[in-house]
């Protein structure tokens, strides 16, 4: 639910005044709110990595993506160390 321009102020005042007046117990509501806000940005990831599972569309996980990558730049280094070799007339045997 979204609140009025009006309940938005008078809350804002509330709080200008909650602080001046308790500040060590502003400092606990803002902690109080900070870790709400944690928690509810976590289950919202959780969530939609559920989500994604259910869908079935999933990517590659990142381990696959590394040995994918260390597997091309070792064939990439093999394939050029032959090349250097074969071009070398002094590597072939006679």
């Amino acid at each position: 639910m979204a609140w009025s321009q009006d309940e938005e102020r008078v809350l804002a005042q509330i709080e200008h005044h909650l602080g001046d007046e308790d500040p060590r117990l502003a400092a606990r509501l803002e902690s109080f709110n900070e870790r709400v806000q944690r928690q509810e940005n976590g289950r919202r990831r959780r969530e939609a990595k559920e989500e994604r599972r259910k869908s079935g569309r999933r990517g590659p996980q990142r381990s696959t993506i590394i040995i994918a990558i260390s597997w091309l730049l070792i064939t990439v280094l093999l394939v050029t160390l032959l090349v250097m070799i074969l071009r070398n007339p002094a590597a072939l045997p006679i």
